[in-house]
């Protein structure tokens, strides 16, 4: 599959070989001549068009692992969150401690006496 080639290029191709050429050159070369840098316009383009993936495949990657680090924290702090909650004792929490505390030693004080 060849590649077609703009008839913008082709134009600035010719004005290039027209530009360059020499005295006592004929049509022909300076038509060679102008298909030569058409095919070196056309390779630059492509080199810069690939270029452009890989800069966009990179920055694509870049805000992929941005967004992981930001979840991974996000995750952190969710699990840091859940562990407080866990590990803070409320006030209904003490009150039964308190009262179960005391009915063992009320328990423990009947079994003493009897």
């Amino acid at each position: 599959m060849k590649p077609t080639i703009s008839t913008e290029t082709q134009q600035e191709a010719l004005v290039a070989a027209k530009a360059t050429q020499k005295p006592g050159q004929t049509k022909e070369q300076t038509k060679l001549i102008a298909q030569g840098i058409e095919k070196g316009i056309a390779e630059y383009k492509k080199l810069l068009k690939a270029k452009a993936r890989e800069r966009d495949k990179a920055r694509k990657q870049q805000l992929k692992a941005k967004s992981r680090t930001v979840n991974d924290i996000n995750d952190l702090d969710d699990a840091d969150e859940a562990f407080d909650s866990q590990s803070q004792l409320t006030l209904a929490t003490w009150v039964a401690i308190a009262l179960l505390l005391l009915s063992w030693a009320g328990f423990t004080t009947y079994f003493l006496m009897v």
